[in-house]
């Protein structure tokens, strides 16, 4: 079983409901470290993302089973960036996607991305 961050709050990092397995904003949070090692907003979209393909490995799961992820970002001007991280994880047909440009993120975090898979 991956090592996946502890969650930073008072909620689950995952939630497997029916045919869904929700999962939690991922930080680029180092499970090793539990901190945000990276100050570059590609180096923790990086981290967040091998997160969730940890989370979604420890369910059996790949990330061709993401339908719907939602990217928050410290700022609008990093989508272009975050994009570019994003296309490494995921292949056609892409999932559903929103992003936003939040006030601020938890940790100080520049990128938080959560996601919705199909299980069956």
């Amino acid at each position: 079983m991956k090592k996946i961050p502890e969650a930073v709050g008072p909620y689950s990092a995952y939630r497997l409901v029916g045919d869904y397995l929700y999962i939690s904003g991922q930080l680029g949070i180092n499970p090793e470290t539990q901190a945000i090692d990276s100050d570059t907003v590609e180096g923790q979209a990086r981290q967040a993302l091998e997160n969730l393909k940890a989370i979604l490995e420890n369910n059996g799961l790949t990330m061709a089973n993401v339908v719907k992820t939602t990217v928050l970002l410290d700022s609008i001007a990093d989508f272009t960036a975050v994009n570019k991280i994003y296309a490494e994880y995921f292949e056609a047909p892409y999932p559903a996607r929103s992003a936003f440009e939040v006030g601020k993120l938890p940790k100080e975090g520049l990128v938080e991305i959560e996601a919705i898979a199909y299980v069956k």
